[in-house]
């Protein structure tokens, strides 16, 4: 069992920048993929972002490539989200995730566990 606590998200101008954090507990977050996803309103919950388990391999929508990246510290089991030059098509509920897949994901049904989400407005 893992559970995911996200941090980081709030209130910020179009072009500005967040970083999200995402810890986990337990002992075996190495054990795990992690990703970003996000739901704005009104829509269904895409992907953003996964990373493998040594850090080493990473994935990007397309719609985040080059503005966001993906990190990992194992000794801390958390995965971060550094975001720049934000946009208000940013905004929505951002959601960490845990596979058991080895290597990158996109796919929800990759997902194993979710964490409960962190609001990230952006205004214009």
């Amino acid at each position: 069992q893992v559970q995911l606590v996200e941090s980081g998200g709030g209130l910020v101008q179009a072009g500005g920048s967040l970083r999200l954090s995402c810890a986990a507990s337990g002992r075996t977050f190495s054990s795990y993929a992690m990703g970003w996803f996000r739901q704005a309103p009104g829509k269904e919950r895409e992907f953003v972002a996964s990373i493998s388990q040594s850090g080493g391999s990473t994935y990007y929508a397309v719609s985040v490539k080059g503005r966001f990246t993906i990190s990992r510290d194992n000794a801390k089991n958390t995965v971060y989200l550094q975001m720049n030059s934000l946009k208000p098509e940013d905004t929505a509920v951002y959601y960490c995730a845990a596979g058991l897949r080895l290597g990158v994901f996109y796919e929800q049904r990759a997902v194993s566990y979710w964490g409960q989400g962190t609001q990230v407005t952006v205004s214009s």
